[in-house]
């Protein structure tokens, strides 16, 4: 049977439409005339063989559709209500609104990063937050990079290169990510002398491990796990006496790291290099982004002469913080200068600290409309649970929190794919909500909502409820 012909309108003739202005206007005429041009090959495909039009207005709506779905942003803000308050996969520690502030303005205008606006010569980058750092940790000096992996690397590459260093084998952490520390040592072009065991390490296996080779002794903090029972380690303050009595730097990794005491904020202990440097350490690596809740940077302090090796070190320049990053780096650590409102102005703090009561509070408020959005799709009710700090911080201390449980009304045998449907439905609203999926429910702990998006989250939820496009 002969192909019946295609009625198709011309690229020319969908350009001249009135609809097509507003999309130049938004798009550009170039993603416009290209988009015309897929849709109508689509069509054409599609027509082949069955002859027919196809009306003017669906084409370009279908046209605009595509070219909406191409321009909307791949990364977006969503609702973190996994009971993980530092989740790596969210992008870790929300920032403070000052930070963010000073972020935005350096990444609108020129600064001086580089810049001595008093002798009019070039400066150095780092100068924007050292003297905070120093002040706040009691440093001599300090220096920042991109992540706590690269301060560790930049140490290691400046100071321990074809040299021997020797780590706890119980402190031989992964952080994931492909993060190793004998692979990391590998990387920054030194040897690894595995000390003692995994449970038990003696001050006896360090002196016995240090040899001409040594370049210094490094400690790492078990940030994302915990080794009980039969166990013992060297303790901070013996091990920066080792290795002052060989001549040798002291090198501490916290990890996550945070600049005040945790415990006068009702939270487990942290370490700080305020402590770390107090118990004798040269120098002290920790992150920006986690419990210091600021934006991804490795921050560096201790000795002055070892940190002017490690900023002549040429890794440092590939790894040195942009001006976006400092600004927002130094806006958090200034807010590090006022502990009396520390907690209520660091995001994550404030979410770390938050009672249990007002989460109570919170999800009677949210129960109602959850149950009105999941009517005769599931039943809602509260229950208590723990939240986790996450990103490797305090791994086995969870704070008391309380949940909305979200448990599919479906047959036990089909309730797993259920449950999976009810989740990808709460992903697929406006501001997407992300829980987690327990015992055949899906929990949406509520420690991380804010009370300032409960009116956007209760809007999309009531506005979608009872329709179709809605229900899981």
């Amino acid at each position: 049977m002969p192909s019946m012909p295609v009625h198709l309108p011309s690229v020319d003739a969908l350009l001249r439409a009135s609809i097509t202005a507003t999309l130049i206007d938004i798009h550009g005429r170039v993603a416009v005339t290209d988009a015309i041009r897929q849709e109508l090959a689509v069509r054409r495909s599609a027509m082949l063989g069955l002859g027919g039009a196809d009306d003017d207005t669906a084409i370009l709506h279908a046209v605009k559709d595509c070219l909406d779905a191409a321009a909307t942003a791949s990364m977006r803000r969503v609702l973190n209500l996994t009971g993980t308050v530092i989740h790596t996969n969210l992008g870790r520690a929300p920032m403070a609104e000052v930070a963010a502030d000073a972020m935005r303005d350096a990444a609108l205008a020129p600064s001086n990063l580089e810049y001595d606006l008093a002798s009019g010569k070039r400066g150095d980058r780092d100068s924007h937050v050292e003297d905070l750092i120093c002040d706040l940790t009691g440093a001599e000096a300090a220096t920042v990079v991109n992540n706590n992996a690269a301060a560790v690397l930049l140490v290691l590459s400046a100071l321990a290169r074809r040299k021997e260093v020797p780590v706890s084998r119980g402190e031989l952490i992964e952080i994931g990510g492909s993060f190793r520390m004998p692979e990391i040592m590998a990387s920054a072009g030194c040897k690894l002398v595995e000390v003692g065991t995994t449970n038990r390490t003696h001050a006896s296996d360090f002196e016995a491990a240090i040899g001409p080779k040594t370049s210094l002794i490094m400690k790492v903090h078990m940030a994302n796990y915990r080794i009980d029972g039969f166990v013992a380690d060297v303790a901070e303050r013996d091990l920066a006496a080792i290795a002052h009595a060989h001549d040798l730097p002291f090198v501490i990794d916290l990890g996550s790291g945070t600049l005040t005491d945790f415990t006068a904020l009702g939270l487990p202990h942290e370490p700080t290099p305020q402590a770390a440097q107090a118990n004798g350490a040269d120098l002290v690596t920790f992150s920006g982004d986690k419990l210091l809740g600021g934006p991804q940077a490795g921050i560096i302090c201790g000795r002055a002469d070892l940190i002017k090796k490690l900023k002549k070190h040429p890794m440092k320049r590939a790894l040195r913080l942009d001006k976006v990053t400092l600004a927002g780096l130094a806006a958090t650590l200034q807010l590090y200068r006022d502990p009396d409102r520390l907690a209520a102005r660091v995001p994550v703090l404030r979410m770390l600290t938050r009672s249990i009561d007002d989460i109570r509070v919170q999800a009677a408020r949210l129960l109602p409309a959850f149950a009105k959005y999941l009517d005769g799709a599931a039943t809602v009710t509260t229950q208590d649970c723990f939240s986790q700090v996450g990103s490797g911080s305090l791994p086995v201390d969870r704070l008391p929190s309380v949940a909305l449980v979200v448990t599919p009304t479906t047959r036990r045998r089909g309730q797993g794919k259920a449950v999976e449907r009810l989740a990808a439905s709460f992903r697929a609203l406006p501001l997407p909500v992300i829980g987690r999926l327990s015992d055949g429910a899906l929990l949406f702990d509520l420690r991380c909502l804010d009370e300032a998006d409960e009116p956007t989250l209760l809007g999309q939820l009531d506005g979608m409820a009872g329709a179709d496009t809605a229900r899981p």
